[in-house]
This record gives structure tokens, C-alpha cells and sequence, in this order.
């Protein structure tokens, strides 16, 4: 399993943007990075500034994922025909921690990774407990039954800061949630501006 190295708000510190639209994120507060000199360090970034920034970014979001597993799925979607950067996106959020983030299962991408790891995850009735695992459109994801009352589950559903998308149906009720099909950037309900064009182009040197 990738390990989480920093906590989800120094991430918003680093990167200067509140990146999952958190209202407690410290972001909201001071826009500027951490450290006694975060205020004297907004220059302006070079091309692969730039890029590297988009990458790191997008790495975050999803939990802060390895190099070498983020890196695997550049590769993957490099290879797949379409658009680069949409291929990128749609296989991110194929993730099995990505799709229980979505449908509201638990509050943060990072719980969600905690979640599917502890086994409280079936898929198309199987248990499941591989945050990266890949979710084909169709597949039937359902928070295991002992697992449905859970204190965290019951908050998140009813949380009003973010919605289901549309390439995700979720019943609250039951507590399942189908991964309908792989989602363009455009589709994606990020809090910020993702560029994977310029992640495309920092793998591409």
C-alpha cells in the first residue's frame, strides 16, 4: 500500500490552493506557503515549474500516490488510444478509493484509502481492500454490511460540501454505488483548476 507521508493540509499549504474545496483548510486562512520564509516565495515558476507543480498537485489530490505508482498510470493512459490527458483522469478516478470518495461513502480521499485497506469494501460481491484497484464501468461497489452504521459513513453521506457525480450513481440507502463509466476531465468536480496537460508534457522531456 503507498503510504501518506504529509498531512492532506500541509499538501494545501504546499501547493497554495485549497485543492479539495476542505472549509477547514488552512488555505482559506494563509494563501501563502509554509515556514518562516513561505511569504518571500511566490516567484514566478519556469515551464517545468509549472509542470512539476500540476504533478505534484494532481498526486496530491489523490492521496499523495507513489511516483512509481502515479508514473505506472501515466504510462497506462499514454498507451491507451484517445486524449492523453483525459485517459490520465479517467484512470485515476477508476480507482477503487476514488470511487468510494465520490459516491460519499467517507468524508476525504485519504479515509477512503483507510477505508477499502481495512476491508470494509465489497466489489460486484467480493471484498476488495486494494485502494488502486481498477474499476470497470458497471462494477457494483457496497460498504460491507457490518460496515453500513458506521459512524464515519453516516456523517459523510449527509455532508452538503460536495455532490455525486454523474459517472458515479450512489444509493445512500442501501449504501452501494456503481462506477458507470471512465469520466472525462470535464466531468470531474474538482475544487481547482487540474492541468494534466502539463503533467503529459513534464513525463513527455
Amino acid at each position: 500500500m503507498s503510504k501518506r507521508t504529509s498531512a492532506k493540509y500541509k499538501i494545501d499549504r504546499r501547493m497554495g490552493e485549497n485543492i479539495w474545496g476542505r472549509p477547514k483548510s488552512p488555505v482559506n486562512r494563509r494563501e501563502y506557503g509554509p515556514g518562516e520564509h513561505g511569504q518571500r516565495r511566490k516567484g514566478k515558476l519556469s515551464d517545468f515549474g509549472l509542470q512539476l507543480r500540476a504533478k505534484q498537485k494532481l498526486k496530491g489530490y489523490y492521496g499523495d500516490i507513489s511516483e512509481k505508482q502515479f508514473r505506472r498510470t501515466y504510462d497506462e493512459a499514454s498507451r491507451r488510444r484517445g486524449d492523453t490527458p483525459d485517459n490520465l483522469i479517467g484512470l485515476l478516478e477508476s480507482r477503487l478509493d476514488a470511487v468510494v470518495y465520490r459516491a460519499k461513502f467517507v468524508p476525504t480521499v485519504f479515509a477512503a484509502r483507510q477505508f477499502v485497506n481495512h476491508g470494509h469494501i465489497n466489489v460486484n460481491g467480493s471484498r476488495v481492500n486494494i485502494p488502486s484497484y481498477r474499476c470497470k464501468p458497471g462494477d457494483k461497489i457496497e460498504i460491507r454490511e457490518k460496515s453500513k452504521q458506521l459512524v464515519l459513513v453516516l456523517e459523510s453521506v449527509q455532508l452538503a460540501e460536495r455532490d455525486v457525480p454523474e459517472y458515479v450513481e450512489a444509493d445512500h440507502n442501501k449504501m452501494t454505488a456503481t462506477f458507470v463509466r471512465m469520466p472525462q476531465l470535464s466531468d470531474v468536480p474538482y475544487a481547482v483548476q487540474m492541468e494534466p496537460n502539463l503533467v503529459v508534457e513534464f513525463y513527455s522531456r
